[in-house]
């Protein structure tokens, strides 16, 4: 696939302002908030690796009715749960949170995260087919999700397989806190794809090479399909599964189950998806998704607004997540 046909078959996601765009005041504006998130995530550094990842949870589910968080997950759920009860929505409203607040801490602790995950059980359906596939020398697309945390499915993998896993990956809006976040990234592995032109044409390159890449699929992505996800229309690219068949690379379902106890996960791979049509995979992939969620409600970042095409289905605007 040339570079012209990766860059006409992209769909797109809106994609950070160049930092050279933006005013003074904007420049300003992320410039205090990556000092405060700099001496935060330095203080969080100073305490044990355990301790650290609690505490982040317990503060990002503080924060969570302050900066709105609680009120996109229950309007979430409302679209897609509604027979829930009010007590099992609590919980979700708590957990999703303090996931999303563990995950972010465990991003910029790599040194105790890639000891541990490195040790993390890797179980499942799909698991021999990736050990083939691997051994094989065939190029394998692991797709996951926001659930748990998907960097603890790339270091198990690497760990196991012996092999580099490369990661997708969408530049954060603060040109100054991206720096940050980015080398944090490579600590976990390489290489590292940004999300755009170059980034596609990169990944495309590792997987005509027989390379092991791992892709978030769980974003509403203009001009992507429209599909269903719990039940509802959720557009979302086919591309993956367009790349799956042009390369022959055996996709799999892959999630990052964080354990009781907060710290560690088991990784679950499922059967390959079927190479049948990208639609068809795609539907696959999102069915997939939502049996692993109804399984573990609040390890899914219900945050996102994932459902927004709404028209003609009866939903007001003030419904909509």
């Amino acid at each position: 696939m040339s570079e012209r046909a990766v860059h006409n078959t992209q769909v797109s996601f809106p994609m950070p302002v160049e930092k050279s765009e933006l005013s003074r005041f904007e420049l300003g504006k992320y410039y205090i908030a990556n000092l405060f998130l700099t001496g935060v995530i330095g203080c969080m550094r100073l305490l044990p690796y355990e301790r650290r990842i609690g505490a982040m949870g317990a503060i990002v589910r503080w924060l969570a009715p302050l900066v709105g968080f609680r009120t996109r997950v229950r309007r979430n759920l409302k679209l897609t749960c509604p027979d829930l009860t009010e007590a099992e929505v609590k919980r979700i409203c708590r957990a999703v949170p303090d996931n999303a607040g563990r995950a972010i801490m465990e991003h910029f602790s790599a040194d105790g995260f890639i000891d541990r995950q490195s040790k993390a059980k890797v179980s499942g359906s799909g698991v021999q087919a990736f050990d083939t596939a691997v051994a094989e020398g065939r190029p394998v697309m692991m797709i996951t999700a926001h659930f748990g945390h998907y960097l603890a499915a790339r270091v198990a993998l690497q760990a196991r397989s012996g092999r580099p896993i490369g990661c997708l990956y969408r530049r954060m809006a603060n040109p100054y806190f991206n720096d940050m976040y980015v080398e944090a990234f490579h600590q976990t592995g390489s290489p590292m794809f940004e999300q755009g032109r170059r980034g596609m044409v990169e990944m495309v390159r590792s997987l005509k090479s027989g390379g092991i890449i791992a892709i978030v699929s769980d974003l509403h992505a203009h001009g992507g399909e429209e599909l269903t996800f719990f039940g509802k229309p959720a557009v979302t690219s086919v591309l993956n599964a367009e790349l799956a068949i042009k390369y022959k690379a055996v996709l799999i379902p892959c999630y990052a189950v964080r354990q009781p106890n907060g710290i560690d996960f088991e990784i679950v791979l499922h059967d390959p998806v079927p190479h049948t049509d990208p639609k068809t995979m795609t539907q696959f992939t999102n069915d997939d998704l939502e049996a692993m969620v109804r399984q573990h409600m609040g390890q899914w970042f219900w945050i996102h607004r994932r459902w927004k095409a709404w028209r003609g289905l009866g939903v007001q605007p003030k419904d909509m997540p």
